[in-house]
């Protein structure tokens, strides 16, 4: 594409997300768990030696083409896709699939800094991982900032490419997701849980002293790619919490406090909670119940008990279903195959369960049995599904994986 040597060619490496425990909580403050996985995004570029940027992809067609000294403005995606925001593919496809270069020229701008310098590029993501559900977007918007930023010299935290990263979705795009999918995407380290108090921004890698048993992480799709559901969406959901929480608050007498759970003491929670509109009652416990697994969780983590630490995953699953009221019909059929299957310690579906695949924690000496349980299943549940899914990539053998960077 740039006529240069493949010795000029950078690359970068930005990963998928897998949330074991701490769903749905991220845009409320609360603490969340997460863990790259050994696929994900990878760009290879080359300053283009002037203010153009040049993009192919291996997902999608045509060629992007811009220069980086034209003014970026927000696209907000529209309300018939907002049914969540790692709803990726459609994301891309709708909103031209260069929006995400674009949106990563306008974060950087907008925050001040010099920005000289395009990029020739080609970007694809690992095979088979299309609507996966494990926030491919995010990885997508990091691989773009961390390539601007070689380019141009920047030396950029990856803290700082949280926030970032959280413009382009949360400014750009309009989404209302919290900063879990990027920060795991940034922070990550392989054979370590990232765990992240979103409320303080704090953060810390927790490695476990022994596990009892190795695992591999099984990625199973539904082969949904459009979102089968009629809920008012993704962002309908936050609105919830933060309703939730203002009634909270003002019940408690703090209702000068910013309207988000993380807020809400949980004496006060346990207090008032009677006295919520169901659907609100409903927020409020999935967010409450879903901390406490966490903090749970990464004491089991932490000892390597891979078998409490699964029974936690399962019930963020169940409280993703009944509590954030998440999930269609074809995902919670897999998810349940996935907690039948030899040798799994938990699972639960990415995502909001709309669309896309389900994860799962297994003993990796019967990871392989696993897959082909789930695989013939499945089949079984849902055969025009499973008919449209490529049968080398139905259900993925996964590891755990590190942060995004530049090699």
């Amino acid at each position: 594409m740039a006529g240069r040597s493949p010795e000029e060619v950078r690359v970068v490496v930005s990963p998928y997300r897998i949330c074991p425990l701490g769903a749905h909580i991220d845009h409320q403050g609360g603490t969340v768990s997460a863990m790259t996985i050994n696929r994900g995004i990878l760009l290879g570029f080359i300053p283009s030696g002037d203010t153009k940027v040049v993009l192919r992809s291996g997902q999608f067609g045509g060629e992007v083409r811009f220069r980086i000294d034209e003014v970026q403005y927000p696209r907000p995606i529209r309300k018939k896709d907002e049914n969540h925001a790692t709803n990726s593919q459609k994301l891309q496809e709708d909103c031209n699939w260069g929006n995400f270069a674009r949106g990563a020229v306008y974060a950087l701008q907008s925050r001040g800094n010099s920005i000289t310098q395009g990029i020739i590029g080609y970007i694809s993501g690992s095979e088979g991982f299309d609507s996966s559900g494990l926030s491919s977007s995010a990885a997508v918007g990091v691989a773009y900032l961390l390539a601007l930023e070689s380019a141009n010299s920047l030396t950029i935290s990856p803290t700082e490419n949280i926030e970032y990263d959280r413009l382009i979705e949360n400014e750009y795009f309009g989404l209302r997701n919290g900063i879990l999918d990027q920060s795991a995407i940034l922070l990550s380290s392989h054979g370590c849980l990232m765990c992240m108090n979103c409320k303080t921004k704090e953060h810390k890698l927790i490695c476990p002293t022994k596990l009892q048993k190795s695992f591999k992480i099984l990625v199973a799709f539904s082969g949904l790619r459009n979102a089968l559901t009629n809920n008012p969406g993704y962002n309908r959901r936050v609105a919830e919490c933060q309703e939730a929480a203002t009634f909270l608050l003002k019940a408690s007498g703090n209702d000068k406090m910013e309207p988000f759970l993380c807020n809400v003491e949980p004496e006060a929670y346990e207090m008032y909670k009677g006295k919520l509109e169901p659907i609100l009652a409903k927020r409020a416990g999935h967010y409450f119940s879903e901390n406490a697994r966490v903090m749970k969780g990464l004491e089991a983590w932490a000892s390597g008990n891979l078998e409490e630490f699964g029974k936690l995953i399962s019930a963020s699953g169940l409280s993703s279903i009944q509590n954030y009221e998440c999930g269609c019909e074809p995902l919670i059929q897999l998810y349940k195959i996935l907690l039948r299957a030899p040798g799994v310690f938990g699972a639960r579906f990415s995502g909001a369960g709309f669309r896309g695949c389900c994860i799962a924690f297994v003993d990796a000496d019967l990871a392989a049995e696993a897959a082909s349980f789930v695989r013939e299943e499945y089949q079984k549940a849902q055969p025009e599904l499973a008919a449209q899914i490529n049968p080398n990539s139905d259900v993925m053998i996964c590891e755990g994986g590190d942060a995004a960077r530049l090699i």
